[in-house]
């Protein structure tokens, strides 16, 4: 399948639910009043998928490798923030794990992607 615009990559679809279930989650209980984690928790997450979009435009597999990069290190980043929100109880463990894996998927497409494009 040919890939004609950023919305078609399954990275930035994932990366778009994962930052859906962010916020759904950042809306309610005590997180919603923890302005600093939901800040960065949303930022890190909006992250991944602005710089797949912004590396999709930059014309040249090199430089779409560098956004593809920083779009992973963006989704570790989200890892490891839910850890605090875990810690402070403002996830409970089974939104944790829901989100820890929809990241894992993300950073094994991006992963994946990645590899793709140093070889072709």
């Amino acid at each position: 399948m040919k890939i004609s615009i950023f919305e078609d990559i399954e990275a930035w679809k994932e990366a778009r639910i994962l930052t859906n279930t962010i916020y759904n989650l950042n809306k309610v209980g005590g997180l919603s009043k923890d302005f600093g984690l939901k800040d960065q928790l949303q930022r890190a997450s909006v992250s991944i998928m602005a710089n797949i979009a912004e590396g999709f435009d930059a014309h040249s597999n090199k430089h779409f490798i560098n956004f593809l990069n920083f779009a992973y290190r963006s989704a570790s980043e989200v890892q490891s923030l839910i850890y605090v929100a875990r810690d402070q109880k403002y996830y409970t463990e089974d939104q944790f794990e829901e989100i820890y894996k929809q990241i894992d998927k993300i950073k094994g497409l991006i992963g994946g992607f990645i590899k793709y494009l140093k070889n072709n």
